[in-house]
């Protein structure tokens, strides 16, 4: 029986994540869905957990347009909900 490879750690488990959020979020960014971190963070894990994609988007314009948030004085994109995730 051979013997299956060493599992990873959790830092190294924790740092992929990170990295693949970063990416997510670097394409959130040129798409501009004006998602931050987290909130790609939480989206990712409800897709993963078996969440509709598609679905979830209109969720979340929904709820942009039913709860509409101020942009920011500074006009930072993560900070303002203007455009939702298309």
């Amino acid at each position: 029986m051979p013997a299956s490879p060493p599992q990873p750690s959790q830092d190294v488990k924790r740092k992929a994540a990170r990295e693949v959020i970063d990416i997510l979020h670097e394409i959130a960014t040129l798409l501009n869905t004006h998602l931050d971190r987290q909130q790609l963070s939480y989206c990712v894990s409800l897709i993963e957990n078996g969440a509709n994609p598609e679905a979830l988007a209109k969720v979340i314009r929904q709820l942009r347009e039913e709860y509409p948030v101020a942009s920011s004085a500074s006009g930072d994109a993560d900070d303002a909900a203007g455009g939702a995730a298309r």
